[in-house]
């Protein structure tokens, strides 16, 4: 089963959704063992014009959302959803909210390294956790090296234009297929689904797309066997 799950790095959802993915292919495997997954991820920026240096987090937030009681009760619902998937969301480590287009290339070409689901879960641990700048490319380059990735290969990558063109084509086909918020699962490129949700939802679509892709096989296969009578 392909599944390209499209997010930010800076998306807390993302991460939340993240860690219900990996629970709802658990709940898959125990039914269907024999299932294989093809996750690839995919990216989308929620703040494309932010600067190349990044943004105040607080001045940026306060611009969104004010400094009112409802940018407060947004944070706890997320620390909320986060707790129960057991992350701790370290938003006050934050300083900056940084531009994402260089993690993105880094997600890009750990999938060659066939290094993205660390690299990915490695973004999202050294920002909301540790809040450290994943738009600077010295923690990018440090975050590949701890993966298993090359170091000089991604700094010298990451200090070129490589790839840069390929990941923003493929946020613009994104908002063309009427993707607006992440994270988002595209599934076997037919269904598609928004949102971080339970495990168990997201285990009963992937059954669901896997039992109508076998009934399409198995369809197929009586077509021909009917043909050749």
């Amino acid at each position: 089963m392909k599944i390209d799950i499209i997010s930010d790095t800076i998306c807390p959802w993302c991460y939340i959704g993240e860690k219900k993915f990996e629970k709802a292919v658990e709940l898959v495997r125990e039914t269907r063992p024999d299932v294989q997954f093809d996750v690839r991820w995919r990216p989308f920026q929620l703040n494309p014009e932010t600067c190349k240096e990044g943004v105040d987090r607080k001045a940026s937030l306060k611009r969104k959302f004010g400094d009112g009681d409802h940018m407060k009760a947004i944070a706890q619902t997320i620390k909320a959803a986060g707790t129960a998937e057991g992350i701790a969301f370290n938003f006050e480590a934050q300083e900056k909210t940084p531009n994402t287009i260089d993690s993105h290339r880094l997600i890009r070409w750990s999938e060659t390294a066939e290094r993205q689901p660390q690299v990915v879960e490695a973004l999202f641990k050294a920002y909301f956790i540790d809040g450290r700048d994943i738009g600077d490319a010295k923690v990018l380059s440090e975050i590949a090296g701890a993966c298993g990735m090359d170091v000089n290969l991604v700094a010298d990558l990451l200090a070129s234009d490589k790839d840069l063109d390929l990941v923003t084509q493929e946020d613009t086909l994104a908002r063309e297929m009427g993707i607006s918020g992440v994270p988002t699962f595209l599934i076997n490129d037919s269904f598609m689904i928004g949102g971080a949700q339970d495990p168990e939802t997201l285990c009963r679509l992937f059954l669901k797309v896997i039992e109508k892709e076998e009934a399409r096989v198995a369809e197929g296969i009586a077509l021909q066997e009917k043909m050749r009578k």
